[in-house]
């Protein structure tokens, strides 16, 4: 598996958190990470891209042509130093989704990343009002440090598939401890999930310290959830949603 790294600045890191978000259901976690770059302006050090990643490439509104890429950013807040993870997209197989993981948590590891946090998405038959928010973890003790995150998850989700599941799953092996924050959203491919979104960064702002206004970000995204989704379910030929409970999750 091929990796291509740029590497911008080289922060004299003591001990960090990293927390990622990647594509995927309602595309919860890229719209919290991307959140939180945007809000707390981190410092761009690192850049990475792929061959595992999907053979396609982005067009900005330039009209200009990028590839699918995941930047690493640093930024202090308070006490704690965080690595900031935002990915474009996914390996596209199982085979370079472990391969692609096991890169980042060496990257996470050089670092000195004592932990890993990763967000995603719950997919529900229908929109939720007030997304619950779930947690799953490499330790219970560890887990149960985040505020207003259910930790009875079991028995609500199966597997948690892709770089949100595998990630964390595979922290123990550096020993680092990770977490899973996944909230509920509508399991529909044209859905942007920012109402999960949001609740997943009110409980990191919670218990990080990282003075996001809550709810100037649940005015700016209000009626965007719902606008975003451009009536799409009701065009025919489109992929209907699940119907029940949940579908898919990561």
């Amino acid at each position: 598996m091929e990796f291509r790294i740029k590497q911008f600045k080289k922060p004299n890191i003591k001990e960090a958190i990293m927390i990622t978000g990647f594509p995927g259901i309602g595309n919860v976690g890229k719209i919290a990470i991307d959140f939180l770059i945007d809000h707390l302006k981190p410092e761009k050090i690192m850049e990475l891209q792929s061959d595992s990643f999907p053979h396609s490439v982005f067009v900005t509104e330039q009209g200009l042509l990028e590839m699918p890429s995941v930047r690493l950013y640093y930024k202090k807040v308070k006490a704690n130093e965080f690595i900031f993870v935002s990915g474009d997209a996914q390996p596209v197989t199982e085979e370079a989704c472990y391969a692609f993981c096991n890169k980042l948590l060496s990257i996470a590891k050089e670092m000195k990343c004592k932990e890993i946090i990763t967000m995603g998405g719950i997919g529900l038959g229908k929109i939720p009002k007030k997304p619950k928010v779930y947690i799953a973890g490499n330790s219970r003790n560890y887990i149960k440090g985040f505020p207003n995150c259910n930790i009875k998850i079991y028995g609500v989700v199966g597997p948690i598939v892709g770089v949100t599941g595998v990630l964390a799953g595979m922290a123990k092996e550096k020993a680092m401890l990770s977490s899973v924050i996944l909230a509920q959203t509508f399991a529909h491919p044209f859905y942007l999930g920012v109402k999960g979104a949001k609740e997943i960064l009110a409980v990191l702002n919670q218990k990080y310290g990282f003075k996001l206004d809550i709810k100037k970000i649940a005015d700016e995204i209000n009626g965007f959830e719902e606008e975003s989704f451009l009536s799409s379910h009701e065009e025919p030929g489109l992929p209907k949603p699940a119907k029940g409970g949940m579908t898919y999750f990561g």
